[in-house]
């Protein structure tokens, strides 16, 4: 499954904020991923986050997400890597991680989300931000990628969301949107977080 190295992140993350890895994990494995995101008899529409409010806002996002949780399987293996990745983190960087969220995400035709971060200046939830995407065959003609910011508003980083390619960051550090998508587009998003359950 794994094809993307703790240290690699997190060295890069001392040094940049942020990494794109293409081939993280392998197709195969991506592919049970998409599997299970495909039933969306689950999924609701995704909401914006302002404390302790969260309401719908199709002028700023129009995704739907459902959360993910333990499987046996597939699931598991994910969230084991992102808690080996969270142990790694904090055991070298000092982070005091205490747990790992996650859900798939999914963009209809036309659905974007504005510019917007994961976590607000000096507040204790999300600490670093995770990506993965599950689309195959994507191309930049395909829309819907993720534009990264820096703390300046200048444009750092253009990801196109091909299957596999996993992108990890600091949440309260880099700005980014989701550009509208010309067709339906797959990703799990997550979150390090430093509060408690």
């Amino acid at each position: 499954m794994k094809k993307v190295y703790y240290s690699e992140i997190t060295d890069a993350l001392v040094s940049d904020g942020y990494i794109v890895v293409k081939n993280a994990f392998s197709e195969a494995y991506c592919k049970n991923l998409l599997d299970l995101a495909l039933d969306e008899s689950e999924y609701k529409k995704a909401g914006i986050s302002s404390s302790e409010k969260l309401h719908i806002d199709s002028t700023k996002r129009r995704d739907k997400t459902l959360w993910i949780d333990e499987d046996g399987a597939t699931l598991s293996e994910y969230l084991s890597f992102c808690r080996g990745l969270q142990e790694y983190l904090n055991r070298s960087l000092y982070l005091g991680l205490s747990y790992y969220e996650a859900h798939f995400a999914i963009y209809e035709e036309g659905d974007f989300y504005e510019k917007h971060l994961d976590a607000f200046k000096g507040s204790k939830n999300r600490v670093v931000t995770t990506v993965l995407y599950l689309n195959e065959g994507w191309s930049e003609e395909d829309g819907g990628a993720l534009i990264v910011y820096d703390e300046d508003d200048k444009k750092i980083k253009k990801v196109v969301p091909n299957m596999g390619t996993l992108v990890v960051f600091l949440s309260d550090k880099f700005p980014h949107e989701v550009l509208p998508t010309n067709k339906k587009r797959h990703s799990i998003a997550g979150w390090f977080r430093v509060d408690k359950r």
